[in-house]
């Protein structure tokens, strides 16, 4: 089976090629060799490849940014969302879609359904939110998944950024009023993975590792499994702040845990709690420092 990935040097694209399964002939593409924002490009590179499926995994995540730079966000996440489901839908080529907890108002203190309202109060989640109802009016040939609060030992994410600063300061705040559930990328690929195999009826799917923290419980842990695992000497101090105090220009959701039931039951697999996938996460990249 030929599989396109977009978004390939991003930290969910790699690990889509760390998990790969055999069988899968993978087209690796990020933003050199297939530009999803220039229409002509796009659709050049989709004729050339002609995949059975294509993983969306490029997406505009600079959530702050994304404030002020609305019209680009709108362009990455839901135009280009909108040509690649018109080709698929064109050419029997199934679209795995990649969504975000941010589509959610996050108003509501219960595990969130895929069926659940939809919301979001940033220009980041409005934009992901109209790549999903674009790729479905496109035709019947999509699947989303949404996730949340996504890390790896690739590309930039909220771990390595602790990691970073927890090296450099001996105190740090972090927001303890948003709650939600640490995915390892790597879980994640491994879902679209089955997902991809399985193609569930199912048009809306969640996955997120199980369990749920705030930030600043996330960031705790990180520090406590960092020390564990040899990569950090000594954990700073971490003072809890309000989102209000912490000032982001982006509004977040208060509250966005995922319930992943239908996942799992539509896909047979057990999400592992996110402490121990937080571990394993850390293991791999203190191996990768050795």
């Amino acid at each position: 089976m030929k599989i396109l990935v977009t978004g390939s040097d991003g930290q969910l694209g790699q690990s889509l090629k760390d998990t790969a399964p055999a069988g899968v002939r993978l087209i690796e593409t990020d933003r050199h060799n297939l530009d999803i924002v220039e229409p002509a490009a796009l659709l050049a590179g989709l004729d050339q490849h002609r995949p059975d499926i294509v993983i969306n995994a490029a997406a505009y995540t600079a959530v702050d940014r994304a404030e002020v730079e609305s019209g680009i966000a709108q362009r990455v996440n839901a135009d280009a969302v909108a040509d690649i489901a018109h080709w698929c839908a064109n050419h029997d080529c199934r679209l795995v879609q990649i969504s975000t907890d941010f589509v959610f108002p996050g108003t509501v203190n219960t595990p969130l359904r895929p069926e659940d309202p939809t919301g979001p109060a940033c220009s980041y989640g409005k934009s992901k939110l109209a790549g999903e109802k674009a790729a479905f009016e496109a035709g019947d040939l999509t699947r989303v998944l949404r996730t949340s609060w996504m890390y790896s030992e690739h590309g930039d994410n909220f771990v390595k950024t602790m990691l970073r600063v927890g090296r450099e300061r001996d105190e740090l705040t972090i927001v303890n009023d948003q709650t939600g559930s640490p995915t390892y990328a790597r879980n994640l690929a491994a879902t679209i993975w089955r997902l991809a195999d399985r193609w569930p009826a199912d048009p809306v799917l969640h996955y997120a590792d199980s369990g749920a923290c705030t930030w600043y419980e996330f960031a705790r842990e990180i520090f406590s499994a960092a020390e564990a695992a040899g990569l950090l000497a000594t954990a700073p101090r971490i003072v809890p702040v309000s989102t209000a105090d912490w000032g982001a220009p982006a509004p977040r959701p208060p509250y966005s845990v995922l319930d992943t039931s239908q996942t799992v039951t539509a896909l047979g697999i057990t999400p592992p709690a996110w402490q121990s996938a937080l571990g394993q996460m850390l293991s791999r990249l203190a191996d990768q420092s050795e």
